[in-house]
């Protein structure tokens, strides 16, 4: 089954935003994939930010107890595809040794909202709301078999 990362700087907005709004779509499409996310850099002890939470309410999405962490060495072995939010994401990956051919730049790249407004984190919610659907297309499009109806690993 195919393991999707993603990966954003801490861990606190854009990633964990990004995996439950996968999760959601992949309920809704009937499909299991493995997902989780990570950060780059810095994961931080206090969670993930509220602004994200309460734009992710929104849309009846609850992140509120997501856990921050850090990429792990296991994580690149395991991953078949990390799903960044920049292009300084996919060049980081790629010092480390993941080849460009597992990246994917959601979106052609979410701008990261930590610590503005509401109006901000719902402008990156949507942006990633819709990278989802056209990654969810290319996924479909390019890895018909991955997408099997199996979802008792999913997650």
């Amino acid at each position: 089954m195919l393991h999707i990362l993603f990966v954003c700087t801490g861990n606190t907005c854009r990633s964990p935003m990004a995996e439950a709004i996968f999760a959601k779509k992949s309920i809704e499409y009937g499909i299991g994939i493995m997902y989780s996310s990570a950060a780059l850099g810095f994961a931080s002890d206090s969670g993930v930010s509220q602004n994200a939470v309460k734009v992710c309410n929104e849309i009846n999405i609850d992140i509120s107890k997501h856990k921050p962490r850090i990429i792990r060495e296991y994580d690149i072995d395991f991953t078949d595809l990390f799903v960044v939010m920049t292009q300084g994401h996919a060049q980081t990956l790629m010092s480390i040794g993941v080849p460009q051919s597992k990246i994917y730049i959601l979106g052609g790249g979410i701008p990261d909202p930590y610590g503005s407004d509401l109006v901000t984190y719902r402008r990156c919610r949507k942006a990633i709301e819709d990278a989802i659907d056209e990654f969810y297309k290319l996924l479909i499009k390019n890895k018909p078999e991955v997408l099997e109806n199996d979802t008792d690993e999913n997650h």
